[in-house]
């Protein structure tokens, strides 16, 4: 406790005051494996640089609106197994995110499109990369907002910034002018400097009717398929095994 009070002030000046977290721990652990200062003084080191890490990564989290239950660990490979587990596990060594690349996932309603880019979204900010996810049509409506109040610039920069814009459900809805020019310029912002992750229920052959103007969907396309890779992914819905799909029982069908 005298040790505590000695040092605390001196570590909050110096911005270490998570080192008293475990300080205790540490100069008892010191005393009974007889460590040398310098080997005292690294734990108590790696102990800061993991809280801060972990600090660190729980901001990160925070403000990439991933669902915190929809991660690798949690998705259930077994119900689709026609799902390439191996290909899932390559793209979450973040290779694609440090190209700045896209990533598409392309599949009906339900077979975990967004549970698997959400999942990928955590992979990314476990490696120190900053993300952001949210529904198309959600990006298009806030873009399209700031057309009215002078604020789209800044707007169209919270698109623009992170290392990982997961784009959800993109297609699901049609887009009425201007939404194929703003999403255009998410696109253009991003090409070569930041990866996407786009979930879709439409083939590409679908994707130049989503847009009203041809050109603008040439253009986001040819920006998008440029070293981009694909999921796809067939089979049941996971939402259709659920107690109602399963006539209650319970039991996987």
């Amino acid at each position: 406790m005298e040790l505590r009070s000695q040092l605390s002030p001196k570590l909050k000046s110096l911005r270490l005051s998570g080192i008293l977290e475990t300080l205790e721990v540490r100069t008892q652990q010191a005393i009974q494996e007889k460590c040398t200062y310098v080997e005292f003084l690294e734990k108590l080191l790696e102990d800061e640089v993991e809280r801060r890490g972990q600090k660190q990564l729980s901001l990160r989290l925070r403000r990439s609106y991933l669902d915190s239950t929809k991660t690798l660990e949690a998705f259930d490979f077994s119900f689709n197994p026609t799902i390439d587990r191996q290909q899932i596990y390559d793209l979450a060594t973040c290779a694609f995110v440090e190209r700045a690349e896209a990533l598409f996932l392309i599949g009906p309603a339900g077979v975990g499109k967004s549970h698997l880019a959400q999942a990928l979204g955590h992979e990314a900010c476990r490696r120190g990369y900053d993300v952001a996810c949210v529904r198309t049509s959600a990006m298009l409506s806030h873009l399209h907002a700031g057309r009215a109040d002078n604020t789209y610039e800044r707007r169209l920069g919270v698109y623009h910034r992170p290392d990982v814009l997961i784009l959800d459900d993109f297609g699901l809805k049609p887009m009425r002018p201007p939404a194929a020019e703003d999403l255009y310029e998410v696109i253009e912002g991003r090409y070569g400097r930041g990866a996407m992750i786009l979930t879709t229920n439409r083939a590409f052959t679908e994707w130049p009717e989503l847009f009203d103007n041809p050109v603008l969907a040439s253009a986001a396309l040819d920006r998008l398929a440029h070293g981009a890779s694909q999921v796809i992914i067939t089979g049941d819905s996971f939402r259709a095994s659920g107690p109602r799909g399963r006539g209650g029982n319970g039991k996987r069908s």
